[in-house]
């Protein structure tokens, strides 16, 4: 009967020991509940288009962030390049044309698209992608496969800081790319790219990257100090 009990103390006691040999606080954690990818959602999803785009090959799909209040959109380049037809669709629902004003053609593959809109639009906000950690909850906001405002989540699996890469086990499909990838605090610390796809797009074995948000940051600074969005 002692041993018994003693068996059932001991992991209770291992766990208190390993907590604080850490010197860990309870604030390190960063608690969900049930309501904590609901909430992110509901105050991204205004935020975030998406994107038809007539291209030579035939129609590409993707996702847009907004970045200002006018209509600049923030995407993936290999959505749009060399579009002859660019439709926006806001998440009330309105279509509107875009036209491309802003292209970066390394790696990062990102693109500035705008529209006109007459109501001013809500915007995203950055997040340091400095900061992000391997194992962080983040979520995904695309249109794959035209199924328009999708949301999914998962972990910051791995960070290439070679190639400028966050890698995610959150699921990016066809028609998310240019879409944002988020922390718990609702910003966005990634713009979701592409998807590593072994077998010729017949699976999504959860291997997607993004582009880093502070990258994408410069990239817009940089537009707008070379020409200002409002002179588009």
């Amino acid at each position: 009967m002692i041993k018994t009990k003693f068996l059932q103390i001991l992991p209770v006691f291992m766990l208190f020991v390993t907590f604080f040999s850490h010197n860990l606080s309870i604030e390190a954690f960063a608690f969900e509940d049930d309501n904590t990818y609901s909430i992110v959602y509901e105050k991204i999803s205004p935020c975030i288009v998406s994107i038809e785009a007539n291209l030579q090959q035939g129609i590409s799909s993707g996702t847009g962030c907004v970045i200002t209040p006018d209509g600049v959109i923030l995407t993936s380049l290999h959505v749009v390049n060399k579009a002859r037809n660019i439709e926006v669709t806001t998440q009330s629902g309105k279509i509107y044309k875009g036209r491309v004003i802003a292209i970066l053609r390394d790696k990062n593959d990102l693109a500035l698209v705008k529209i006109d809109n007459k109501e001013p639009l809500q915007t995203v906000k950055f997040g340091n992608s400095e900061n992000i950690r391997v194992g962080q909850r983040v979520l995904a906001i695309g249109n794959p496969f035209g199924f328009r405002g999708t949301l999914t989540t998962g972990i910051i699996s791995r960070i290439d800081y070679e190639r400028k890469k966050i890698q995610t086990d959150a699921a990016i499909n066809p028609g998310c790319s240019g879409g944002p990838l988020i922390n718990l605090d609702g910003e966005v610390i990634g713009i979701n790219q592409s998807i590593y796809n072994p077998d010729n797009n017949r699976s999504n074995i959860g291997i997607g990257f993004a582009v880093p948000s502070n990258y994408a940051k410069d990239f817009i600074l940089t537009v707008n100090d070379k020409n200002g969005f409002n002179n588009r």
